[in-house]
């Protein structure tokens, strides 16, 4: 995939309409607010699974210390996903968070309380209690 909006002027009409709706709904400034109250909301997530929250806007990412259980990062994001929340598991143990940018702060705030119980209640699982995990494991 090379380009979004690239090769035709339709496509350009369509990048510029974007770009209008970025500036008057302020989803830049929107995005560094929240993006900063997500990742201090993910911080204070007591879970000896999260090596390090990282990210930049609403954009963001939670590093898994692997060692500290034998859960995967894979397996937590098929956990969040059976309880509404998606998320995609990147390079072994992180999961990147990447919201819509109109996501309201209370949307937000729900999505920081799935991963708090989720992170919680993996340790305690056996795999095969993990929704899709068996089923993912078939399809590999």
């Amino acid at each position: 995939h090379g380009s979004t909006y690239g090769g035709n002027p339709l496509g350009c009409a369509v990048a510029i309409a974007a770009l209008e709706v970025i500036k008057e709904e302020n989803l830049v400034e929107r995005s560094a607010t929240l993006g900063e109250k997500f990742r201090q909301a993910l911080r204070k997530i007591d879970s000896p699974l999260i090596q390090t929250v990282r990210g930049r806007g609403l954009l963001n990412a939670l590093v898994i210390d692997e060692t500290k259980s034998n859960k995967t990062a894979w397996q937590i994001c098929l956990l969040l996903k059976s309880r509404g929340l998606l998320a995609k598991p990147t390079h072994q143990n992180i999961i990147r968070l990447a919201p819509t940018l109109n996501i309201t702060e209370e949307e937000l705030m729900e999505g920081v309380k799935i991963i708090e119980n989720s992170l919680y209640d993996i340790v305690k699982m056996k795999d095969e209690d993990i929704p899709g995990y068996l089923e993912d494991l078939k399809l590999q």
